[in-house]
This record gives structure tokens, C-alpha cells and sequence, in this order.
């Protein structure tokens, strides 16, 4: 069944199942996953892109890439703001729609799912549009009823596939790559139960994938038989060593039993960075004459964010700019790379500091009275950093103890908060996208998330 016809069906069952109105809400998400045709005359000029390599920063909003930009910058002794990371220099940027169709302020599952899939699906759900899911339909745990993802379809049209992560390889996002689930916490074995008895675990759909790379962390939640299928039928690699001394052939890797380490705490000689990771993974999918997808994900941007610590949020950015200079070196003219966000976060970046103030720092602005760069304080007389979060555990108090510069700039330290949460959230604003390479030119303008989805099918001459 084609994507066209299976979202023709999901229509039918919408329209059905659920009334008119959903069938009209699918039909309009149908419509938006197609993109405005060229003129024949330009699309026959054009060639297809042979590869794609698809970059996600998990919560890698835009205050995160300002940020990131600054903090490199002044890593490698300038002032910052005038920094450029690799994929500031790419010619096509678009601001993108990130909802779910159930939620303002979505989260990994069904924003991967746009992107990996080219339809918007409900919160938590991994490639099963919500038309399924709002019908309870025994569908949502079939694969073979669901629309194609984009590793299905680039296999079909010949071409290798490789998905990586410093998150759990059965994490929402990387999951997207490889599996159907009605929910992401189906991760393992044990997890299947209840309403869900009849679904497959997405471990488990990651041991049957015939990709030709996957590697990240999480090999807690493989049972003991399904990783001794990874280590009988694939090469299975534990440690940075091992992954660039693997011998030829479907290659899998799990570096740590949870999420791999932050970057900020990578052992260097267990853990490879991304970059490496990268590296490895092109070099082996570039073998394929029919070319390859690869989807990079820096997962541990959000986890970072959740935990209010700006200083590993933003050096695992500074990771995935590393693999995207990778990515550049090694990709020829006939590479679409993108590099975008699936979600934002509520971090900020205020408070009039000057220009080349450290970006972990105090606020240090200039007072025109006195013509002196000085810290600025609060109402209550005490400093203040310039990064923050709008919630999240640690809420500044009127009795909280003031800040150093020391303290500030340390790799443990969690920025303060407006709102008392457990964990700091998702935020809802538009995200950056941009794009290099044959089919760069259809990211522009604001675009719906599944859109990205419709560049990386038209840059390959998909035409369904």
C-alpha cells in the first residue's frame, strides 16, 4: 500500500469512526504533507539527491542554538555573539510548527513522527496516526495497516539507512525510525501488558529492522534473547573501539545501559562522541550505490534541558555541530543535510549583558550613569544569569543565597526558575530548520513539522 493510499483509508476510517469533522482535519493534514510543484520544465533539470542525513537536537530550540553559538564561540576564545556553528552557514532556514494534533506544546514521539512518517499524530505516539488511536482500532498495533516510514521507504527504494542516537536506541525519536508503537513507553518486553498486549515492543522491532547502522545507548531494555540476536545476527559493537574496528556488515551498536554519558561526562575510550559516530556510520552507508538516509540525533539536549543545567544542554549542541561538520566533509553535492529540532524548551536568555559576557556568567551590563560595566542585580539586590528557565525545580526565592561567577559557570549547576515544577517542560515555539544540498530550496518560510518530511521525499524524487 502506498503512503497516498494508506491516508486515504485513514480517511475512510476517520470519516467513519469518528465523524466528518476528523475526516476533514486528516484531509487537510493530507493536503499539507504535499509540497508545490516545480515547474516541469526546473524539476527535470534537477537531479535527485542521492543521500539524506537528518540531524535532530532533542529541544534544541532557538534560545538553545544562540546559546550554543556564544558558548563555542567563547570556547574557543572569542567574544561569541559573531560565532558561526557549521549549519549557520547552510543557505536555506525555515521556522517550523512543532504541535501534535493533541497538544499545543508537544513532545518527541509525535514530533519525530512528522518528520519520520510526514503525518502529525497525537502526544506519546510513535508512526500511528491519531485517527487510529482516537478509534482504539486494533490497527494501531499493525504495521503492515500504517503509512510507511522513511526508512521503509528508502529501503524500498534501495537505499541504506542509518539511525543513531546518544539517547536509548528504543527512544522516542530514534524509534520513529524503526518501529510503530501507540505509545513510546512500550520500550521493552515488559512493557507490552494490557491494553497494549496485542503491540510489539519497540526493542523488539529494532531487533527485526534491517537497517543498515543503528547505534546508542539503552540495552537495559533488550531482553537477554533479543541481544544475543544482536550479537548472532549483526555486528554488535559495546565501545568505541570496537565500532571503528567493525568488520563489514549490518552493524549494531549500545554503549551504555540507559542513555549514553552527556558529552560534558563521555569516557572517551568507552563512549564514542556523536561526531565519531557519525563518521563511522557514513563511511559504511556510503558503500550502497543507490545512496542512504541518516538520521543523527543529539538526544541528550533535552534531558540537559529537563534537568535545568544549561552547561551539559549546551555542550551536547556543541556534540552535534561537531557531527555536523562531519557530515559536511564527508557528503558530496548529492547530500540534502538538515539540521532542525523536533521540540523547544522554556529556556531564556536575558537581562541586557554585555557584549563577550560569559554566557554561563552573571549578567554583567553596562550603566550609562556611571559609564562602568557592572553586575545588575534584582529587586532584592542580588545577581543574576544571564540563561534561566521559565520552570523547573530550582525557583529563585527572594532567601535564595546570591550567585558567584564561580558557582554559575560550574557544570553542575541548575539555573534558576520562575515556576516550582519537578522538571522543567517542553516549550511550544517554532523551531529552526535548515538545509543544504539538492532539495534545500523547499525549506523556507514557516512550515508545518510533517513538511520535513515532504523535502527530504522530493529531494530523492519520491513522488507520492
Amino acid at each position: 500500500m502506498t503512503h497516498s493510499q494508506t491516508l486515504l483509508a485513514l480517511k475512510t476510517l476517520s470519516s467513519t469512526a469518528l465523524g466528518v469533522g476528523t475526516a476533514i482535519l486528516l484531509s487537510a493534514c493530507s493536503q499539507a504533507n504535499t509540497l508545490t510543484r516545480d515547474n516541469p520544465a526546473e524539476a527535470s533539470a534537477k537531479k535527485p539527491a542521492k543521500n539524506v542525513i537528518l540531524f535532530i537536537g532533542d529541544g534544541m530550540g532557538i534560545s538553545t542554538i544562540t546559546a550554543a553559538r556564544i558558548f563555542d564561540g567563547q570556547s574557543q576564545g572569542k567574544k561569541g555573539e559573531e560565532h558561526q556553528l557549521a549549519f549557520d552557514k547552510f543557505e536555506n532556514v525555515a521556522l517550523v510548527k512543532t504541535y501534535n494534533t493533541n497538544a499545543q506544546v508537544p513532545d518527541s514521539a509525535g514530533t519525530a513522527t512528522a518528520m519520520m512518517s510526514g503525518y502529525k499524530t497525537n502526544i506519546g505516539a510513535v508512526n500511528v496516526p491519531s485517527a487510529l488511536l482516537d478509534a482504539r482500532s486494533a490497527d494501531s498495533c499493525n504495521p503492515d495497516a500504517l503509512p510507511p516510514t522513511l526508512t521503509k521507504r528508502a529501503q524500498d527504494a534501495g537505499k541504506a539507512v542509518g539511525i543513531l542516537s546518544t539517547a536509548r536506541i528504543t527512544h522516542a525519536t530514534p524509534a520513529a525510525m524503526y518501529s510503530h508503537s501507540p505509545s513510546r513507553d512500550l520500550e521493552a518486553d515488559k512493557d507490552i501488558q494490557g491494553v497494549f498486549a496485542a503491540c510489539t515492543s519497540i526493542a523488539q522491532q529494532m531487533v527485526e529492522s534491517q537497517a543498515e547502522v543503528i547505534m546508542g545507548g539503552g540495552f537495559k531494555e533488550f531482553s537477554e534473547a533479543q541481544m544475543e540476536t544482536l550479537r548472532t545476527d549483526f555486528i554488535y559493537v559495546g565501545n568505541k573501539t570496537e565500532m571503528i574496528n567493525a568488520k563489514t556488515g549490518k552493524l549494531r551498536g549500545l554503549f551504555n545501559r540507559s542513555h549514553m554519558s552527556f558529552e560534558a561526562d563521555r569516557n572517551e575510550t568507552d563512549e564514542p562522541s556523536l561526531a565519531e559516530m557519525t563518521s563511522v556510520a557514513i563511511d559504511r552507508l556510503s558503500s550502497d550505490e543507490d545512496g542512504y538516509v541518516l538520521m543523527v540525533e543529539a538526544g541528550r539536549v533535552d534531558h540537559a534541558h529537563h534537568g535545568i543545567n544549561a552547561y551539559r544542554a549546551l555542550t551536547d549542541a556543541q556534540a552535534l555541530n561537531e557531527a555536523v561538520k562531519v557530515a559536511v566533509a564527508k557528503a558530496n553535492d548529492d547530500t540534502l543535510i538538515l539540521v532542525t529540532a523536533d521540540h523547544s524548551h522554556v529556556f531564556t536568555m536575558a537581562g541586557y549583558p554585555v557584549r563577550g559576557n560569559p554566557i554561563l556568567g552573571l549578567t554583567k551590563g553596562f550603566n550609562r550613569e556611571t559609564q562602568q560595566v557592572e553586575i545588575i542585580k534584582d529587586q532584592d539586590g542580588k545577581p543574576y544569569t544571564t540563561l534561566g528557565y521559565h520552570n523547573g525545580p530550582n525557583v529563585r526565592e527572594a532567601d535564595s543565597p546570591a550567585l558567584t561567577d564561580n558557582m554559575v559557570q560550574a557544570k553542575d549547576y541548575r539555573q534558576q526558575t520562575a515556576v516550582n515544577l519537578g522538571s522543567e517542560t517542553h516549550g511550544g515555539e517554532d523551531v529552526a530548520l535548515y538545509a543544504t544540498g539538492p532539495g534545500a530550496e523547499h525549506v523556507r518560510g514557516v512550515m508545518e513539522q510533517n513538511k520535513i518530511y515532504d523535502v527530504m521525499a522530493k529531494a530523492m524524487g519520491w513522488e507520492d
